[in-house]
């Protein structure tokens, strides 16, 4: 029996979930959970039991010093609440952790009877992807339900994926299944340069969560540091002439696919946006920062961080061979639009 003690009565709650691990690419699922923790000073109110659902072979406890004294973190999903600032008041239940090694089932339904319990009214789950899609535009975010209902209210994809999935899939559908309406939204992260920290990835998965819920998120200084990211790229891009021929590639196939969507609905989420934060107090940077064009704000910024810290690569590796689709080779098993259909 779950009891929450010194949790408030919560007001419209919406659950948003993101777990590291195979569905979280660049990071970009689990850095803008933990962005709403840290704008909206969350305040972890439970814990799931680590031993119940992780292998700690796999996922390695840390030690630490406090003080002195010696202390472990053990990895686990952690749940907070915030109380999202500006227009009318609306709490958000963030749920973060690692994909857990067992019991997923037990998991999920660890995590719906938190819901259950707060009166969550939706379910949010992020997530992030391998994709052929360039650093350069703007980042592709999917929204995909199994509730052809929530489909049509929404405007979102119905999924129709089948193949492998994660426990982003697995979430989704326990939340079918216990009649909690659920969403996932998937951005497309460049799988040529992967390793995370994704600033613009993350920036762009909040904008969408923004649309979703009609929620103002405070940016901070992510639309600095998506610019700054794609700006490293652009100059590690530049050194290897075969990579900056394959991004051009993906720009062309790119702007193709997106001529559609040059007018009509896509131009009108971006001025409701530019609209909302014209209203609140913008953050530091452009309104809908990952569909602008990206700006040279901070000069030399230091991109060091975008080696592969594993093959000690300071440069964006070469495009991969492609399979016998076109696709890039090894990439995981999707959906033809680059989001898995179940999450």
């Amino acid at each position: 029996m779950i009891e929450l003690e010194g949790v408030p009565e919560l007001i419209d709650p919406v659950m948003i979930c993101a777990f590291e691990g195979w569905n979280d690419a660049g990071d970009a699922a689990s850095s803008a959970v933990a962005h709403l923790d840290r704008e909206w000073k969350g305040e972890v109110f439970a814990a799931l039991d680590a031993e119940d659902y992780y292998d700690f072979q796999v996922n390695r406890p840390t030690i630490w010093l406090d003080g002195g004294i010696r202390k472990i973190t053990w990895p686990t999903t952690r749940l907070s609440v915030v109380r999202a600032a500006g227009g009318a008041p609306r709490d958000l239940v963030l749920v973060r952790g690692i994909e857990p090694s067992m019991r997923w089932r037990s998991f999920c339904n660890e995590i719906l009877g938190f819901a259950h319990e707060l009166g969550v009214e939706m379910v949010v789950i992020l997530g992030s992807l391998l994709g052929d899609t360039p650093h350069t535009r703007p980042v592709p975010v999917s929204g995909v339900t199994s509730d052809p209902d929530l489909a049509r209210t929404l405007d979102l994809e119905e999924s129709r994926y089948e193949g492998p999935t994660g426990i982003v899939g697995v979430l989704q559908e326990a939340c079918a299944h216990a009649g909690v309406p659920a969403v996932s939204l998937w951005a497309a992260v460049p799988h040529y340069v992967s390793q995370p920290p994704n600033p613009k990835a993350t920036l762009a998965l909040l904008n969408r969560l923004e649309d979703l819920i009609d929620l103002r998120v405070p940016q901070g200084e992510l639309p600095e540091d998506a610019r700054a990211w794609q700006l490293g790229v652009d100059q590690l891009a530049a050194e290897d002439s075969e990579v900056a021929e394959y991004v051009q590639s993906l720009e062309e196939a790119r702007d193709t696919a997106d001529l559609p969507e040059a007018s009509g609905e896509a131009i009108a989420r971006e001025f409701e946006r530019y609209l909302r934060r014209r209203d609140g107090q913008p953050g530091p940077g452009q309104p809908g920062g990952v569909a602008a064009e990206p700006g040279l704000t901070d000069g030399g910024r230091d991109a060091s961080y975008l080696r592969d810290t594993a093959s000690g690569r300071t440069r964006p590796p070469r495009p991969p061979a492609k399979d016998e689709e076109g696709g890039a080779a090894g990439a995981p098993e999707e959906g033809a639009d680059g989001a898995e259909g179940d999450g």
